[in-house]
């Protein structure tokens, strides 16, 4: 792919000004194209810190995908849709999307690698296909690239927002009011780097998410929520943010640490569900998208697990 500096782009690193073109690659992996002489610019290979300038002519080469080192696993999806470009599937909470420290294997990845002949490259070798994804312990609905070209327009939608996503939460008390917007950054929380966090204005990355409550009982509400960004666990850090974090999340204030703030009537109950519920009961439930090869608007809807089914019967019955 080639590039051309102009005015208002000139003064910018040549690794922030790829990221900014919606290629589909993270900026992290840029700078390793980068360290790796993947990139020229006027024909001379770059340091990542060098700044660009008008006219300059950048040139990227994504390189061919690294054989993976993983092994396939027979690892059954509910796939809602499928194409020679792309799938739809419906992840079961508990399953890892990709490799990661702590979760070498039984992941989604090794599943696509056993359920498909080929995946896209652009996210690298532990991540072939992966456009987006959902953590560990929520379930719901993923889209998944088999091709380059395919991932890129998947990633340009996302990093423009054109994608929708609504998740069903069940939280702790009911949100005032009972339909608005959450607009806070999200970065790295400093006190625990495993977490993350709203944080200062101009410290983390720009977040909101549209809330709307549809169903209220004693001390939960259901939500249905909407992204209109995707940062790292942004659902989960805004509920627990504005003090209604979503019930069974065990990282952001979900658990047995909420049950002092409801009435002292309801706290078995509360325990009672808390066991039931070993996770965050949260769900992505919709996901809309163009057809990148087609154009073809694709809309999907996946219904609420039985654990969180579970848990709304459970309190609809004490009603």
């Amino acid at each position: 792919m080639e590039f051309f500096i102009s005015e208002e782009e000139a003064g910018k690193r040549v690794d922030r000004f790829l990221a900014e073109q919606k290629l589909g690659c993270s900026r992290s992996y840029l700078q390793k194209l980068i360290a790796g002489e993947h990139v020229t610019v006027n024909g001379v290979r770059p340091k990542v810190s060098y700044m660009v300038r008008p006219g300059d002519q950048i040139v990227i080469c994504l390189p061919e995908p690294v054989p993976m080192h993983l092994d396939p696993e027979d690892i059954p999806l509910d796939i809602f849709f499928e194409d020679e470009h792309l799938l739809v599937l419906n992840k079961p909470a508990g399953l890892v999307v990709h490799p990661a420290a702590g979760h070498r294997t039984g992941t989604l990845v090794h599943a696509l690698l056993h359920h498909c002949d080929n995946l896209s490259g652009i996210g690298g070798v532990l991540k072939p296909g992966i456009v987006h994804r959902l953590d560990k312990d929520t379930s719901g609905l993923l889209v998944v690239a088999k091709d380059d070209a395919t991932h890129r327009e998947l990633s340009r939608q996302f990093g423009e927002r054109t994608i929708a996503r609504t998740y069903f939460a069940l939280v702790w008390g009911t949100p005032k009011p009972s339909e608005g917007r959450i607009e806070a950054p999200i970065g790295r929380s400093v006190t625990d780097r495993k977490k993350m966090a709203v944080t200062e204005k101009g410290k983390g990355r720009y977040a909101a998410t549209k809330y709307r409550v549809t169903e209220q009982f004693d001390f939960l509400s259901m939500l249905s929520l909407r992204l209109e960004t995707g940062r790292t666990h942004q659902i989960r850090v805004h509920m627990s943010h504005i003090g209604h974090p979503v019930f069974g999340d065990p990282k952001y204030s979900g658990r047995e640490k909420h049950l002092k703030g409801i009435a002292p009537e309801c706290r078995i109950q509360a325990r009672n569900l808390l066991k039931q519920m070993p996770r965050q009961a949260l769900h992505a439930a919709t996901l809309v998208f163009v057809h990148p090869k087609t154009g073809a608007s694709m809309e999907f809807s996946s219904e609420m697990p039985e654990d969180m089914k579970g848990l709304v019967d459970a309190v609809r019955g004490e009603e």
